[in-house]
C-alpha cells in the first residue's frame, strides 16, 4: 500500500501523531511519505501558519479561546467555513503533487487537511479514500463540514459527539489516537531514573508544556520545589531557548530544578516519572495515559485542551486544580496516597489504546482493499 499522510506545523501534537502512523507503516512493510500540508505552497507559508499558530495560543490564549468558541457557535453541517474555503487554496498544490507521487489511501491527522480533501472530492479532483485521525478528545469545530470516508476518534465515549455535530456513526472508528512505538509499554521506572542521572530512590515530576513550553513554566517550577520537597524536578522546555535559561538560572538556587532543552528522550522521563505535570494536550496526554503516569493537567490552551482536560478528569485518568498551587497540592496527594495513584493507573490501563498506530493501519489496508479488519 502506497500511503500519504497530511500534517501541519501547528504544534507538535498532529506532526508526532503523523510520524508514528508513519513509522508503523514503514513497520508492516508498506510505503508512507508524510507531508506538511503547508509546505505545498512554500516553506514561507508553512512557517507563517506555524509561528501564527504558537504566538497566537502561547500569547494570546484568552483570543486564541475566543476564536474557537467563535468557530463552534458558527460551525454547522449544512454550511463552510472560512477555513474551508482558506485551505481549498492549496487544491492545486496538492493535485500537482498527486500526479508525481500517487498512492491509494490519504490520512490526515489536521482538520486544514481534511477541509482541503473535502473539497477536492467535491470537485472531483480525488479519487484516493480519505482518513482524518482527531488528534483530541472532542469534536472540534469544523470537523462536521469534512466528508472523509473514515474518522479515526481516541475514544469510543467520542462516538455520540461527533455524530451530534454531523459525522456519521458508521464513518467513526474510535481506535484511539497513534503514538510511537517508545510509549507504547512503560518500563523499569528505577532503571529510567539511573539512565538519565538520577536516583532510584529519589522521587521525580517531570514538567512539560508542550514543545512550545506554555503556561507560565518558571514560576510553577519554583513552586512544585517548594511544595513537593525532597523531589528531584525535571523542567523540560521544549523549543523554548529563553525558557531553558531562566531555569538554568533557577536551577543555580534551587538543586531539585532539573532544566533539559529539547529532547527526544521523553519516552524515558516518563517512564522514570512518580508524576507529570503537562498541560492537556492530546498527544502528550495520550503518551501518559499509555505509560500510565500519575497525571496532573497544568492550565490548558482554551479551547479543545479544556475538552481534553475535562476528558481524562472525568474518568480519573488525571487530576488539576484550578490553579498551580491546587495543582501542586494534587501532585502531592498522589505522590503520598498510593491508593489514589494506583486507582488513577488503573482508569489509564482500562482507557488507553496503545496499540492505536496498529489499528489505524489495519483500517487505512481496509480502505485500500488489501485486507480486512
Amino acid at each position: 500500500m502506497k500511503l500519504l499522510i497530511l500534517s501541519c506545523n501547528t504544534g507538535e501534537g498532529h506532526n508526532t501523531a503523523a510520524k508514528a502512523l508513519r513509522a508503523q507503516l514503514l513497520k508492516e512493510g508498506h510505503q508512507a511519505v508524510l507531508v506538511d500540508m503547508m509546505r505545498l505552497k512554500s516553506a514561507r507559508v508553512s512557517r507563517m501558519v506555524g509561528d501564527l499558530y504558537i504566538h497566537a495560543a502561547k500569547y494570546t490564549p484568552d483570543l486564541f479561546g475566543a476564536a474557537y468558541h467563535l468557530g463552534d457557535a458558527i460551525s454547522a453541517p449544512n454550511r463552510k467555513s472560512p477555513v474551508y474555503y482558506a485551505n481549498s487554496g492549496l487544491k492545486k498544490c496538492l493535485q500537482n503533487y498527486l500526479q508525481e507521487h500517487d498512492c491509494d489511501v490519504i490520512a490526515t491527522t489536521h482538520l486544514y487537511g481534511a477541509e482541503l480533501l473535502t473539497y477536492m472530492k467535491r470537485q472531483g479532483m480525488l479519487r484516493q479514500k480519505t482518513v482524518a485521525i482527531a488528534t483530541d478528545y472532542t469534536c472540534i469545530p469544523f470537523w462536521e463540514e469534512t466528508r472523509c470516508d473514515a474518522y479515526v476518534v481516541g475514544h469510543e465515549d467520542l462516538i455520540p459527539e461527533f455524530v451530534q455535530k454531523g459525522i456519521p456513526q458508521e464513518k467513526l472508528y474510535p481506535l484511539g489516537i497513534p503514538v510511537d512505538s517508545a510509549y507504547t509499554s512503560p518500563k523499569s521506572a528505577a532503571a529510567a531514573k539511573a539512565a538519565l542521572g538520577f536516583s532510584p530512590a529519589d522521587a521525580l515530576a517531570v514538567v512539560m508544556g508542550g514543545s512550545m513550553a506554555f503556561g507560565e513554566m518558571r514560576q510553577f517550577a519554583r513552586l512544585a520545589a517548594a511544595g513537593l520537597r525532597g523531589t528531584q524536578i525535571a523542567v523540560l522546555c521544549g523549543r523554548d531557548g529563553r525558557l531553558l535559561d531562566q531555569m538554568r538560572q533557577e536551577a543555580e538556587q534551587i538543586p531539585t530544578l532539573h532544566p533539559v532543552g529539547y529532547t527526544y528522550q521523553v519516552p524515558l522521563y516518563l517512564d522514570a516519572a512518580d508524576l507529570l505535570f503537562t498541560k492537556p494536550g492530546g498527544l502528550t496526554s495520550t503518551e501518559a495515559l499509555c505509560k500510565r503516569v500519575p497525571i496532573i493537567h497544568t492550565a490548558p490552551i482554551p479551547g479543545c485542551e479544556t475538552a481534553n482536560l475535562r476528558f481524562f478528569c472525568s474518568r480519573g485518568l488525571s487530576l488539576t486544580g484550578a490553579d498551580a498551587s491546587e495543582q501542586i497540592a494534587a501532585g502531592r496527594r498522589l505522590l503520598h496516597q498510593c491508593d489514589l495513584r494506583e486507582q488513577m493507573k488503573a482508569a489509564q490501563q482500562r482507557n488507553a489504546k496503545p496499540n492505536a498506530a496498529a489499528a489505524c493501519t489495519a483500517l487505512l489496508c481496509k480502505l485500500a482493499g488489501e485486507e480486512r479488519i
